[in-house]
């Protein structure tokens, strides 16, 4: 069964892996840089449009953020 806090902690490896900074993802996702540092903390989860498009800048697989695959 796929729980929400794996799901933060791969949202949250994605973002530390990405090499950009927390500014930098919040400024191409169109959201601020406060929120940014609550996906990585665990403390928010976004929503779906902006689930989609961190997933984009972040080059990263919705699938596997989601916990539907194993690796990226």
């Amino acid at each position: 069964m796929i729980v929400q806090n794996q799901i933060q902690q791969r949202l949250a490896e994605a973002i530390r892996q990405s090499g950009m900074t927390q500014t930098e993802i919040a400024a191409k996702v169109g959201i601020k840089q406060p929120t940014v540092g609550q996906y990585l903390s665990g403390r928010s989860m976004p929503a779906l449009d902006t689930f989609a498009n961190l997933c984009a800048v972040l080059d990263v697989d919705p699938a596997y953020i989601l916990c539907l695959q194993d690796n990226v």
